[in-house]
């Protein structure tokens, strides 16, 4: 059997460059993607994906590593990297894509522009690769299995002055639970990680303000986590959120309904409030903290 191919979106730095080298290192040939830009998404530079992928293949003996140049939120672009790997490995196994910005500022000081920006390089992303690879994967006349993964951030939790940074990486939850639910039955697998790690996002923090540094938080210890959702050996996971910081592992918990009021004869504003306090009796309704 043949190798298998991934490609890593945003692959050229940090988390993406971390989980790269992993799937690299456990045999599996990769095309790293990348646009080349700064933390706040401007500029571009090929070279970045072209000096990761040299590295890469320079270190690892029994895979192949090989660069591509685009911008994963442009339709053309998400199938030029498909195309890429089908051209380079003559298969497509499965996707991360870590592609992400930070444009923080409050809600009355955020331009359409940089709402725009970091939604369509989150969320909009996800959406023209996944769906130019299905489009690939179900032209493909055998039983494989195939793997989607979807880079949140715990910035979807909220964080005060990133509304388009939590907004974008929440889409990405609900995405994926969509997603999952869609192809399970084109055998392909769609999760979510939210990861934790020392990124060029950390480094853009002043450093009196940073959460860890690099040695506490190396983006080294998130990448087997991404590399096992990729693999079969997670060929049963999918639909899931899976959280990776440092040593720790976990399963982020979906939104559900944990309270229930009935008014049999239907409500009224006054049996609203009235049936509010009892049903949020002990509940925190004052929800304003920052949850990171």
């Amino acid at each position: 059997m043949t190798a298998p191919a991934y490609l890593v979106v945003g692959g050229a730095h940090g988390l993406g460059e971390a989980t790269a080298r992993e799937l690299a290192q456990d045999g599996a040939n990769v095309v790293v993607s990348d646009l080349g830009t700064t933390v706040d998404g401007s500029g571009s530079d090929p070279d970045a994906a072209e000096e990761t992928a040299a590295a890469i293949d320079a270190e690892v003996d029994d895979a192949t590593a090989v660069a591509h140049f685009g911008d994963a939120a442009d339709a053309d672009d998400a199938a030029a990297a498909i195309e890429t790997a089908l051209e380079s490995f003559d298969r497509l196994d499965g996707i991360a894509n870590f592609a992400g910005i930070l444009r923080d500022g409050m809600s009355w000081s955020l331009s359409d522009e940089e709402w725009d920006d970091v939604v369509r390089t989150h969320l909009r992303s996800n959406f023209t690769l996944l769906r130019s690879a299905v489009t690939h994967w179900r032209d493909v006349d055998d039983d494989s299995e195939r793997s989607f993964l979807a880079v949140s951030s715990r910035g979807a939790l909220g964080n005060v002055g990133q509304l388009a940074y939590a907004s974008a990486n929440a889409g990405i939850l609900g995405f994926v639970r969509a997603a999952s639910s869609e192809l399970d039955r084109q055998n392909v697998r769609v999760n979510a990680l939210v990861p934790n790690g020392y990124t060029r996002m950390t480094e853009s923090v002043p450093e009196e303000h940073r959460p860890y540094t690099r040695e506490e938080m190396p983006p080294e210890k998130v990448a087997p986590a991404a590399a096992y959702l990729l693999s079969e050996a997670a060929d049963d996971v999918t639909g899931v959120t899976v959280t990776a910081r440092g040593d720790e592992i976990g399963i982020l918990s979906e939104p559900r309904q944990i309270r229930t009021a009935v008014a049999e004869d239907g409500w009224d504003v006054d049996a609203v409030d009235e049936a509010f306090d009892a049903m949020t009796d002990g509940y925190e309704t004052t929800r304003t903290e920052t949850f990171l």
